[in-house]
């Protein structure tokens, strides 16, 4: 199943998950967002919003928060000794799409916690372990 979703002035295709680099929205790293502008939910029997499809939205995790690379401005105007010269860097998010919601079904919170963080043992716990060695 895929969908078409509007974000930012913009159209992408997104299939459960996929990485899309899409504008800035709001959310921390490993935050769930909700996209709710559907235009087109595909698969075995698509169906085409006028403008969105009722009911359905796409879910996606955070997984970055950036700015792109500069992109520079240059205008002059010959001979008027005029020139300007701005830069500007755009802000984006990175998003892994999680699911394809329908009929106005909230997302699973089960998704993003399907990665937990392995912890590390502290160094000290090591340092200790060794003058008990040497002592012997």
């Amino acid at each position: 199943m895929f969908a078409v979703i509007k974000t930012g002035g913009k159209q992408y295709t997104v299939a459960a998950d996929d990485k899309v680099k899409i504008d800035k929205i709001a959310g921390e790293v490993g935050d769930i967002v909700t996209l709710g502008e559907v235009l087109v939910l595909g698969g075995d029997t698509p169906s085409l919003g006028a403008p969105l499809v009722a009911g359905a939205s796409v879910a996606g995790e955070v997984i970055e928060q950036g700015r792109d690379d500069k992109v520079i401005a240059f205008k002059k105007r010959r001979r008027q000794n005029s020139r300007r010269k701005r830069g500007h860097r755009q802000m984006y998010t990175v998003l892994r799409i999680t699911e394809i919601l329908t009929d106005g079904a909230k997302p699973s919170e089960k998704k993003a916690a399907a990665k937990p963080k392995a912890a590390k043992k502290p160094k000290a716990a090591k340092a200790d372990a060794a003058p008990e060695a040497a002592a012997e």
